[in-house]
């Protein structure tokens, strides 16, 4: 008799230990809210396909979500000094965002007030002491006011105040700029709910990016995202990776409308497999896998002590080889924030993972006006060593939609495999969507809630006056 049957909708959990119960089992000082669960029930209608396929539905997003929405638009570190900029770019809006002479922030559309043209060039960033248009010259400065109009004898009905380059509105958290182009948005603070009390002790802003991949995905942006949003597919996806990480098992939170959560574990096995592991045979397999740069590979041999697991060894061997190669003290951090795969999910579009294991940051932008395909942004965050000392970002590695992040230089092997998988399934996603005669997906209750919780906002978006 299927039990789950006699289970209200969303209560059924994977048969035997939760990643609550496995993480309380290290005995150590993780934080309460990894192990606090935080899911409700939100419905098991279908997803329509039209979301990732619809122009018109494209074009609402364009409107009424991309215009209204809170989202990342460069790290601080982009742009340390005044006179910096970076252009970000968003379906068919560019935007400037300048350090000014006093050391703030700001954002402008990237147009001329003139005829238009950009100011900047699109995906640019660099440095320059003023906003000139190249094309007639007209100039502001980095704050915004007019300095300068050629033959300004032609233009008598210009006022330099009412001239000024319109700001649109920006904030930082986690060392992250974001911006919002609707002038009424509530705070950043609200939008970003849960995120800064759970990363109190996750400081992303004493991070700096040590590696950044910006790939080409064949796939609507809801539909890339949504590939990293569940363990569910890691068996069939992910194979090779069932003896050191949990699935089945993953714990799923959301909170509110704006963000959502995985703990993903490893170094215990799939539920799916029926054998028994000793935990020496654990602690191989994930040092055979070595997805960290002088970890495991060839000829290393630790062992796991009577009475220990195979992720606290693994967790501290982790903390001792990063610690010793960032310059930086990690034996604070508890096992599950060493090793585990802990993703927060902000609404609509990025991903923040603060363990050490995966120090990773996602963001899916559309392509231009493409519904079906995407702009991934991947980034690697390593902490500032304790002499303070920040290395400039790392410049971004461009994939086009067929190439293999195994052409990223000083990507993991085995990392690069999981990435290849990951988005190797998406162009049959996206074909699959126009070709169903069912004009939906249905979603599990549990392991895809993270998945309902994005539509379910977004339409929110989408409806609002």
């Amino acid at each position: 008799m299927n039990k789950a049957l006699h289970l209200a909708p969303g209560e059924a959990r994977c048969p035997g230990a939760s990643t609550a119960d496995i993480i309380a089992s290290d005995g150590d000082h993780a934080p309460a809210h990894l192990t606090d669960p935080s899911y409700r029930f939100l419905g098991d209608a279908d997803i329509p396909f039209e979301h990732y396929t619809s122009r018109d539905f494209f074009a609402l997003e364009q409107k009424k979500l991309w215009s209204r929405v809170w989202q990342w638009a460069c790290r601080v570190e982009d742009i340390p000094e005044p006179g910096d900029y970076y252009v970000y770019e968003i379906v068919e809006k560019s935007v400037l965002v300048v350090r000014t002479q006093d050391g703030s922030i700001k954002a402008y559309p990237n147009a001329c007030l003139h005829r238009g043209t950009q100011l900047k060039p699109a995906g640019s960033c660099g440095r320059s002491k003023e906003l000139r248009c190249p094309f007639h010259g007209f100039t502001w400065s980095l704050e915004g006011e007019l300095t300068d109009v050629p033959c300004r004898w032609d233009f008598p009905h210009m006022d330099d105040e009412n001239f000024r380059l319109p700001e649109l509105k920006v904030e930082t958290w986690g060392g992250f700029v974001f911006i919002n182009f609707d002038t009424n948005a509530a705070p950043l603070a609200e939008h970003l709910g849960i995120l800064p009390e759970h990363f109190a002790q996750w400081d992303l802003s004493e991070k700096f990016v040590a590696l950044h991949v910006r790939k080409l995905l064949p796939a609507n942006w809801k539909a890339c995202l949504e590939a990293f949003l569940e363990s569910f597919h890691v068996l069939e996806t992910h194979p090779q990776g069932v003896l050191t990480v949990g699935d089945a098992n993953t714990q799923y939170d959301i909170y509110g409308d704006t963000v959502s959560r995985f703990v993903h574990l490893v170094g215990f096995p799939s539920p799916h497999l029926k054998e028994t592991f000793t935990q020496q045979q654990l602690l191989d397999a994930l040092l055979a896998e070595g997805v960290v740069e002088g970890v495991g590979g060839e000829g290393s041999k630790l062992l796991v002590p009577e009475g220990s697991t195979a992720r606290k060894v693994f967790a501290e061997h982790i903390q001792a080889t990063l610690g010793k190669a960032y310059g930086k003290d990690l034996s604070h951090l508890s096992i599950s924030e060493t090793i585990d795969a802990i993703e927060y999910c902000l609404f609509p579009n990025t991903c923040f993972f603060p363990s050490l294991l995966f120090p990773m940051v996602y963001r899916f932008r559309p392509n231009g006006n493409d519904v079906d395909s995407c702009i991934f942004d991947l980034l690697y965050l390593q902490p500032v060593s304790d002499s303070g000392e920040r290395p400039d970002p790392a410049e971004p590695v461009e994939l086009d939609f067929e190439q293999s992040f195994h052409e990223v230089p000083g990507l993991d092997p085995g990392l690069a495999t999981i990435y290849d998988q990951d988005t190797g399934n998406l162009i049959a996603q996206q074909r699959g969507f126009k070709s169903s005669t069912k004009p939906g997906e249905t979603l599990g209750n549990y392991q895809e809630i993270r998945i309902r919780q994005l539509h379910q906002t977004l339409v929110k978006y989408l409806t609002a006056e």
